[in-house]
């Protein structure tokens, strides 16, 4: 077999293979842990937006109080075993200064909205205080009939008493369950990452003889007195748990403890009966496509058309392989995406076919046409693909979610586009196209476009 043969054959046979991989994975006979992986406006899900209270952070540090509180809430969700959750943050300033944030939470296939907003707000806040060194005790009274008690003519607070030292959740690093070796009464050591180790060794070196209280969502559950400098990075909460009660504390805390405390905006629950349709009618409109390229393409470009036909099934089979493989989270956005980058993976097709009519008329042989086309071609295909790759990294940069899935499919349908155009449709003609002068007949007509012979 000529050498020529093998480059085109061997990729006909990784294109059935791809073919083959992409269909096993979705009828479950094989590759069954490659299916799609299909985003909230396709699969159906819940959509849920917190507002973040950023009133006790420190200024200059709302963004890394957001940052940790996307990690927090993602390794929650994580552990419930959602597929493919998108959470987002989004800082914000109101008109009157006040400081806040969003969080976006997007949970494909759940939609069970009770169970979603119960595994969400299940996740305690976590914050270490000191007495308010403003505080007079002697300016609380008590109502003996109600037993409320009263600071300055209004209800008393907490926040009267103790005060955020700035120690909070997103410096847990982890939680152990631990027993008291005496009483075998549990407790819960809280082991914190180097800044919060660093916090903490201050807050008791300053406050020795003094109560830092231990706050779960905003419920104070011990004051212990510090009896000295505690170093090394860890604190124990001695509650009085039992044994259920403290491993739950251990297991909400490990999960993530919330650096800063959040309140549900609002609720959407996308049925999956909806999500159904958004893509059969995505998968349609992406097959008429394809179908309509291919019949202009033959009809019109005769065997290079039909050369190009073969490299567009390849760059599909190759494509949608791709998207299992990353994974590429589809939604609605992303399948236009797909469906566009199917136009332009026939445009670099179309300035060689046209610029190898020009070669023939120069009576070359067809090999030496077909290869002239190509590199003459090729200033152009590269310039317009950069251009679009350069588009769609800017969307994937700087868009929301939505743009993103449209910039990934849109770009990597460029990246593959380039190579079943250049590499695959050129060793297609090379190996099977006859290398006779270009002024034969048949070969004028094989080689040639549109209604004229």
């Amino acid at each position: 077999m000529s050498k020529r043969y093998l480059l085109p054959i061997a990729l006909i046979l990784l294109g059935v293979f791809f073919g083959y991989f992409d269909y096993a994975s979705e009828a479950g006979t094989r590759f069954a842990k490659f299916p799609f992986s299909l985003g909230l406006d396709l699969s159906g899900g819940t959509h849920l937006v917190y507002d973040a209270d950023l009133s006790g952070v420190v200024d200059g540090e709302e963004k890394d109080s957001l940052y940790a509180l996307r990690d927090v809430i993602e390794r929650r969700v994580n552990i419930f075993g959602v597929s493919e959750p998108l959470v987002q943050v989004e800082q914000n300033i109101s008109e009157n200064g006040t400081k806040g944030g969003r969080l976006i939470i997007e949970l494909p296939g759940v939609t069970n909205v009770e169970d979603t907003v119960a595994l969400i707000g299940a996740t305690p806040v976590l914050e270490f205080k000191i007495e308010n060194k403003n505080f007079n005790s002697e300016e609380v009274t008590h109502n003996e009939e109600t037993g409320e008690s009263f600071y300055q003519g209004r209800p008393l607070l907490a926040d009267d008493v103790y005060v955020s030292t700035g120690l909070t959740g997103r410096h847990l690093k982890s939680a152990r369950l631990d027993f008291n070796n005496i009483s075998s009464d549990p407790f819960v050591t809280l082991i914190f990452n180097s800044e919060g180790s660093d916090i903490f060794a201050e807050l008791t070196r300053d406050n020795i003889g003094k109560i830092i209280a231990i706050y779960l969502d905003g419920a104070p559950i011990t004051t212990p007195v510090v009896q000295n400098e505690i170093t090394g990075g860890e604190a124990q909460i001695t509650g009085k748990f039992t044994n259920e009660e403290a491993k739950l504390l251990v297991g909400r805390l490990n999960a993530g403890a919330l650096p800063v405390p959040i309140s549900l905006l609002s609720t959407q629950t996308i049925g999956s009966t909806l999500g159904q349709d958004a893509t059969r009618d995505g998968v349609k409109a992406g097959l008429y496509g394809l179908i309509l390229v291919a019949l202009f393409f033959m009809a019109w470009y005769r065997l290079p058309g039909l050369f190009a036909v073969i490299s567009l099934g390849f760059y599909l089979v190759f494509l949608l392989a791709l998207f299992k493989l990353i994974p590429v989270t589809l939604t609605s956005a992303g399948i236009a995406g797909f469906i566009l980058s199917i136009g332009l993976a026939v445009d670099a097709n179309v300035l060689i076919f046209e610029r190898l009519k020009e070669e023939q008329k120069m009576e070359k042989n067809t090999h030496d046409a077909i290869n002239e086309a190509f590199i003459r071609a090729w200033a152009s295909i590269r310039d317009a693909n950069i251009s679009s790759i350069l588009t769609a990294i800017i969307l994937f940069w700087f868009g929301t979610s939505l743009i993103k899935g449209f910039a990934l499919t849109f770009g990597l349908g460029v990246l593959v586009s380039m190579f079943t155009a250049i590499i695959f449709t050129k060793s297609l003609m090379l190996a099977f196209i006859p290398n006779n002068k270009s002024t034969s007949s048949a070969i004028k007509f094989l080689l040639g476009s549109g209604l004229k012979k």
